[in-house]
């Protein structure tokens, strides 16, 4: 299942917002605003889309478009299936 790396997201950007962006593509299974330990969002989300080719439409269509004000910046998220790195 491709994930999308959405970033350059302004602060008040909802996960319903991402979703309605991306439904006309095809529908996202999950949508995550990444956010920090305070609750602040982090300007950047994973969208993950069933279908390849529709992630693929959506990537293309919807980079460099606005959403809140900001452009979005779109590219597939290569480090899905990376272990993460372990914290001291």
């Amino acid at each position: 299942m491709p994930r999308l790396y959405v970033g350059n997201l302004a602060h008040g950007t909802t996960e319903a917002q991402l979703k309605a962006a991306f439904a006309p593509y095809g529908e996202p299974s999950s949508v995550k605003i990444v956010s920090d330990r305070r609750g602040r969002t982090k300007g950047f989300a994973y969208v993950q889309i069933a279908d390849r080719s529709a992630a693929e439409a959506a990537m293309e269509a919807l980079k460099g478009t606005q959403l809140n004000g900001r452009t979005l910046d779109i590219v597939p998220d290569n480090s899905a299936g990376r272990p993460r790195p372990r914290r001291r």
